[in-house]
């Protein structure tokens, strides 16, 4: 657990509907990837697990960058119609823009809602930064809260190096599944345990 040291207030919303909305990179393909559902405020990957088909997905090809009939498709997909609709466009591309100037590596709003008065509005949102590009964003960096971090991966940050806590008490760094396999066999023969 964390010990809370800051809260944010803020007027609550009734909701209508619940909407997903997010940008990745998708590094398959090489392009950035705008994705919604109408199945907002639940877990994404149990949407994408159980009923991918509600998952809409639109690749931004990055010579030509966003384009406002991406984000029509995108609102299209949502089924939304009339003020919402536009609302949603303009969402959609608020998120790719912030997107693309923080050089995030994610930005999701779950959910974004429409209202019973058909106004669309962010409630929860998240971005995950790229540490590589923080240079840039010098008011980014001012931001963090290193409260929120692991102390140890803090630590080796100071020092300019990349922490990951694994399970373990031998670290092991190998390439190729055989010579994984057998020298994670020759640790617990030892009786160590393997990281």
């Amino acid at each position: 657990g964390q010990r809370v040291r800051k809260i944010l207030v803020t007027k609550g919303v009734d909701i209508e509907q619940e909407y997903y909305l997010a940008v990745t990179l998708d590094r398959e393909k090489s392009m950035n990837v705008v994705m919604v559902s109408t199945e907002g405020g639940v877990d994404i990957e149990t949407v994408a697990e159980e009923s991918p088909e509600k998952i809409h997905k639109v690749w931004i090809d990055p010579s030509i960058g966003m384009q406002p009939f991406h984000a029509r498709q995108l609102a299209f997909a949502m089924e939304l119609e009339g003020e919402a609709f536009k609302q949603a466009v303009q969402s959609i591309a608020g998120l790719y823009e912030a997107f693309e100037e923080t050089d995030s590596t994610l930005a999701e709003i779950n959910p974004l809602v429409q209202t019973p008065s058909g106004d669309i509005e962010a409630v929860d949102a998240k971005i995950n930064l790229d540490d590589n590009a923080l240079f840039r964003h010098p008011d980014l960096e001012d931001m963090r809260d290193l409260h929120e971090e692991d102390p140890m991966e803090v630590e080796a940050g100071e020092h300019g190096l990349s922490y990951i806590k694994l399970d373990g008490n031998v670290g092991c760094m190998v390439n190729g599944a055989g010579l994984d396999m057998a020298t994670m066999d020759i640790i617990k023969l030892a009786g160590g345990e393997p990281a």
